[in-house]
């Protein structure tokens, strides 16, 4: 996929003996939201349309965001890990913004992503939320996390398999007590004619506020 012209540059960074790729969309402040891209053994990479929809919606609400490829896939270096030095790769990316002035607020992550930042132990500290999209709960087992963030959103597709709502609403209060889930209708998923439904309910899910916990998924 071609990325806009001027909008945003190529970045390498360093993940221990590995450089690993990305794309930097940089804005004025210091909030950033690292994204975290589908599974690598089945053509994800930082590209993927769910994962630039996401990014697009945190860039409009004032966020710097990275996007990156895991190491083995396009011109990062190494091989897949299976989710064990993809969770370093996140670490080296949240590193990486820091050397930029930038702080991590935010985790992204779009199927086997989401799984890898929902399951980083330890947890990098300056996380104040994570969304998760699709989580594929009928594909890879979630186990127990090692500490949830302090907010979690988890938005699916009402026809996805994979991330299936039924399951989603067994484990979401298992991974965060007062965790949200978000639904939408006739989205598979890959979110297959669905991409600007997915970003108008991502805007929704973040910039949703309580005042006092919530009671439960909504």
């Amino acid at each position: 996929m071609t990325e806009p012209v001027n909008r945003g540059k190529s970045v390498r960074f360093a993940c221990g003996a590995l450089e690993l790729e990305g794309w930097l969309e940089s804005v004025v402040g210091p909030d950033a939201v690292i994204i975290s891209h589908p599974h690598p053994l089945y053509g994800g990479e930082m590209h993927n349309p769910v994962a630039v929809t996401l990014a697009a919606v945190y860039r409009q609400l004032g966020y710097t965001t990275l996007r990156f490829n895991f190491r083995g896939v396009g011109a990062s270096e190494g091989a897949y890990d299976d989710g064990r030095g993809e969770s370093d790769d996140v670490r080296a990316a949240a590193a990486y913004l820091a050397g930029l002035g930038k702080t991590v607020t935010d985790l992204a992550g779009y199927s086997f992503g989401a799984w890898v930042n929902l399951r980083l132990n330890p947890p990098i500290a300056t996380i104040r939320r994570q969304l998760l999209v699709a989580p594929p709960v009928a594909f890879i087992e979630f186990g127990v996390i090692a500490e949830s963030p302090p907010e979690l959103l988890v938005i699916t597709g009402d026809d996805d398999r994979i991330a299936p709502p039924a399951l989603l609403r067994k484990q979401v209060l298992d991974w965060h007590p007062h965790a949200r889930l978000f639904t939408l209708p006739d989205a598979d998923h890959f979110y297959s004619g669905a991409l600007e439904r997915l970003a108008t309910l991502a805007a929704t899910a973040l910039a949703f506020q309580t005042d006092g916990p919530s009671s439960g998924a909504a």
